[in-house]
């Protein structure tokens, strides 16, 4: 099985990015994740709650075990949040488009982490 296909398997994700605006993919990802079964857990740090969700601030917030981070940031942002997945243990990151440049992809080799790019958002759909 391809990595894209394992990661899609595993059912606990944060969302980096989650967002209450319903027209973006911050939002429009975590929920079409919720209606699959998913467990996902909403990170900003600047909400509190989205449709009665709960939104951490950062990713460390996060007691429970996360097997994906969904990447929904801008490329500058998602370093940041490598490193913090990376100092959690979370081995798979989830690039959606547009949430990455060269230098990002570099930088996650770098620190060893799996990942793909794609969107989990269209994925789902299809489904």
């Amino acid at each position: 099985m391809d990595k894209l296909n394992k990661m899609v398997e595993q059912k606990n994700w944060a969302v980096v990015g989650a967002r209450s605006d319903e027209s973006t993919f911050g939002y429009k990802i975590p929920m079409r994740m919720l209606e699959h079964g998913y467990n996902v857990y909403m990170v900003n740090p600047k909400l509190d709650e989205i449709e009665g969700n709960r939104v951490y601030k950062k990713l460390s917030d996060i007691e429970e075990k996360i097997d994906v981070v969904d990447v929904v940031v801008n490329p500058k942002v998602a370093i940041s949040v490598l490193d913090e997945a990376k100092a959690m243990g979370i081995e798979n990151i989830f690039f959606q488009p547009g949430t990455y440049t060269d230098e990002t992809l570099e930088y996650a080799d770098k620190l060893g982490l799996n990942y793909v790019t794609n969107c989990i958002y269209k994925i789902l759909g299809a489904k």
